[in-house]
């Protein structure tokens, strides 16, 4: 079998052209320095501090680019199933990229590895919450509460109908002009309820569940009024959705992480449309095989953050006090 990764020094060799086997690999650049002309990459490493898009800076990006191909040796079917959706995805709008995610989402889900890790993973006990989004609305604003801060705001099912739930409210009502985002406790979202995950038997199932309940797909229809306020951890699914935001505002505790990959699977919870979208196809590839965390000066950046704050300027950190003001 070909291996699925190719890795080219552009020091030394032309840039080249994508190729048509290309479409079964991961194709990754390395330059001590950004050059012009470097389309048909997923990722692009640098020595130069301060890359400019679509590059990434890493001390050494020669090692960098073997860790990143023991990655892809290691989860192949993950590692090209992400940069194909994501090489897809730049020419289709965001919901068939949601749609195109899920179904490699739930493929992936069937598959080999995924199943080896959940087999290896500890077993957890879901600790559901019995409200675990709640709302407050003053006059034109809206404030949405991710409230399970004992898993983290861990997303599990019912997270996800409840934050449904939220949203369509603002989709549905054309005088709320803007909403604010928050996670209480000591994390916006740590990503997907690991307690829940493996769960379902059926992911042709689970795809179509995934597609009809997506706060993703919601998100994106309101994200010119929607403000993310992150803090603490941000993983998988809590940075997914943020970014989907037309605001992002980062505490400087912020840490942001796709782990994905390192599963058997690919972000799940419109991610590759979502994060893309604010800092490029490249640097989203190499974020998610990367499994590296960004801070909050790293994802302002990218673009992935907009501002650093602890309280933003005109709505306070308490989304109780938010929506009294």
């Amino acid at each position: 079998m070909e291996s699925p990764l190719v890795i080219v020094d552009l020091d030394r060799a032309p840039v080249r052209e994508a190729r048509v086997h290309d479409r079964d690999r991961v194709v990754i650049g390395v330059a001590a320095e950004p050059r012009d002309a470097v389309d048909g990459y997923d990722v692009l490493l640098t020595g130069v501090p301060d890359a400019p898009y679509p590059w990434v800076w890493c001390a050494d990006p020669h090692a960098t680019a073997r860790e990143l191909g023991h990655i892809v040796e290691s989860r192949p079917a993950a590692a090209v199933a992400l940069v194909q959706v994501l090489r897809m995805g730049s020419g289709i709008s965001v919901p068939d990229r949601l749609v195109l995610e899920s179904l490699a989402y739930s493929t992936l889900q069937g598959g080999t590895d995924f199943r080896s890790w959940l087999a290896a993973a500890p077993r957890r006990t879901h600790r559901p919450a019995e409200t675990p989004v709640r709302l407050g609305r003053d006059g034109s604003r809206l404030a949405i509460t991710l409230d399970r801060p004992w898993v983290r705001n861990a997303f599990d099912a019912a997270t996800r109908d409840a934050l449904c739930e939220a949203l369509q409210v603002a989709v549905a009502d054309p005088s709320i002009t803007r909403v604010d985002l928050y996670g209480n406790g000591p994390a916006f979202c740590s990503g997907g309820d690991l307690a829940e995950f493996g769960t379902s038997r059926d992911p042709a199932r689970a795809h179509l569940v995934r597609v009809q309940r997506s706060p993703a797909a919601l998100l994106h229809r309101c994200a010119p009024r929607v403000t993310a306020h992150l803090h603490g951890a941000c993983v998988g699914a809590g940075i997914e959705l943020a970014a989907f935001a037309g605001r992002v505002v980062a505490a400087p505790d912020t840490v942001i992480r796709l782990p994905e990959i390192g599963m058997g699977l690919i972000p799940g919870a419109g991610g590759t449309a979502s994060i893309p979208a604010r800092v490029g196809r490249e640097r989203a590839t190499y974020l998610a095989l990367s499994g590296a965390e960004l801070n909050a000066g790293e994802g302002l950046r990218w673009g992935l953050v907009d501002e650093i704050s602890d309280i933003d300027d005109d709505v306070t950190a308490d989304p109780q006090e938010a929506v009294r003001s």
